[in-house]
């Protein structure tokens, strides 16, 4: 006879006990593996990600035309007190592009790493206990540290850092401008900006007017520029790291002019490129330290109104670009010293979109010797976007801080953002503006799309702007 059921469960469930207690013991085996491996692996990242970042921060201790028209035809007349933003003046002077012009010394004009000046670097974790200064100065602004709300320095992936860097057109504190400012104050230009270039990892700007309460106004021009050294301070607050001086308007008040206003910027921790003390400096490109990236920026002109504004040897000036050899000279010596190499360009002619053919030149010329990225400015409007050999070309940025005149094109402008990695690769993004008197102001929806389409429409066929502003090529 067979067992009572209850007995033969009874055997089954006896002999199942051992089965499920090895079971057990495997399970808890594979969770405490598990569990071991997780630590081990935290562990490893732990410590070279520290490792990383102490290295980072050891390495970042040091820092953040000849034009068909005029040379001086500048829609915005004199500070003097002749300022109508409802009359537009052309100027006499007559087209510079048969005159000689003075090629400087390229000796002297040699952009070796030793003449550039070293600067702090705007990384927050190697600048805990540092303010963002320039080695050499003690009054610079307060260091970028980025915030999980900040625009931080991206990665493509954790082998390949990138920095965030802004372009903003020409700026200038004079006439009316200078008026508005007086009233509202000098931080007025940028109350719609926020802190938006304390968030970036650089910010740059062409400064299109000599920074001094002296100098002699030249008198060959019909529009001459004076701002008053308050500006900068303000300019400095805002975020604003670097400036191009290299354009038709920085000796508007002589050679002391612009040695006030080299003076005047080392003091407010402001670095800058494109003019000096000599062709040397001038043409030197000035170096940054940027999340374990290190840039280059240089600036250079093809918009001066006389051939003695070059820097000569032992003459202060500019970096001109009538005869490019001594600016692409130096553009190949930064590419050796650095990851990334920008160039700033004053070039073209004032309110014309369509560029001239210097301009495509010169840009190709720039990318050609190692430049990584080139922003152009001077014709006062927006102009379009080239991408050549992967590399980008803004061809005018327009205004951003400057007079208001009364064509309505030289209202458009825009922050040109670029995010670039190490290895130069440059991603671009446009954020659409209206150059207000003295304030830029941010647009929306149908204004907004409206400037990027007009970008869009200026640029190669292959260039399109989504409605974010993202620039991309086909």
């Amino acid at each position: 006879m067979y067992p009572p059921r209850s007995q033969r469960n009874e055997g089954r469930k006896k002999a199942r006990k051992p089965k499920i207690g090895k079971a057990w013991i495997i399970t808890n085996l594979v969770l405490l593996l598990m569990i071991v491996g997780l630590f081990g692996y935290y562990y490893i990242f732990e410590r070279d990600s520290s490792a990383s970042l102490a290295e980072n921060a050891q390495y970042s201790q040091t820092k953040k035309n000849i034009p068909t028209g005029s040379a001086n035809d500048d829609e915005y007349p004199t500070p003097s007190g002749s300022e109508e933003v409802n009359e537009m003046k052309e100027s006499t002077v007559p087209d510079t592009s048969s005159r000689p012009v003075t090629t400087p010394d390229t000796n002297a004009s040699e952009a070796s790493s030793s003449g550039a000046k070293s600067s702090s670097e705007k990384d927050g974790q190697a600048q805990e206990d540092s303010p963002n200064k320039d080695v050499n100065n003690d009054d610079a602004p307060t260091e970028k540290r980025g915030t999980e709300d900040d625009i931080k320095s991206t990665t493509d992936d954790a082998n390949s850092p990138a920095v965030t860097l802004h372009f903003i057109g020409d700026v200038q504190f004079s006439g009316k401008v200078e008026q508005r400012l007086e009233q509202n104050g000098f931080d007025f230009p940028y109350q719609y900006l926020g802190s938006l270039f304390h968030k970036d990892d650089l910010t740059i700007a062409n400064l299109e007017t000599p920074v001094t309460t002296n100098g002699v106004g030249a008198l060959n021009k019909t529009y001459v520029y004076k701002s008053s050294p308050k500006a900068l301070t303000a300019m400095a607050a805002a975020g604003v790291d670097a400036v191009n001086l290299a354009n038709n308007h920085i000796l508007d008040q002589g050679t002391s002019g612009l040695l006030d206003t080299l003076n005047y910027l080392d003091e407010k921790g402001i670095a800058h490129a494109g003019a000096g003390r000599n062709a040397k400096e001038a043409y030197a490109p000035h170096y940054f330290e940027r999340n374990g990236i290190k840039i280059a920026l240089l600036g250079a002109t093809r918009v001066m109104p006389e051939a003695n504004w070059n820097a000569g040897a032992q003459q202060p000036g500019v970096a001109g670009a009538y005869d490019s050899t001594a600016i692409v000279k130096s553009i190949r010596e930064a590419r050796n010293q650095a990851d990334l190499v920008i160039v700033v360009a004053h070039w073209g002619k004032e309110r014309a979109t369509a560029l001239e053919s210097h301009q495509t030149e010169l840009s190709h010329a720039f990318i050609d010797a190692g430049a990584d990225l080139v922003v152009g400015g001077h014709p006062h409007v927006l102009q379009g976007m080239e991408q050549y050999k992967g590399k980008w070309i803004a061809y005018s940025t327009g205004n951003f801080i400057f007079s208001k005149s009364t064509v309505p094109a030289t209202w458009d402008t825009a922050i040109f953002q670029a995010t670039c990695t190490r290895n130069g690769d440059c991603k671009m993004k446009l954020t659409p503006y209206r150059a207000d008197l003295g304030q830029p102001i941010p647009l929306k929806d149908t204004e907004a799309s409206k400037i990027l389409q007009k970008v869009a429409a200026l640029s190669p066929s292959n260039v399109s702007i989504g409605v974010d502003g993202t620039v991309s090529v086909q």
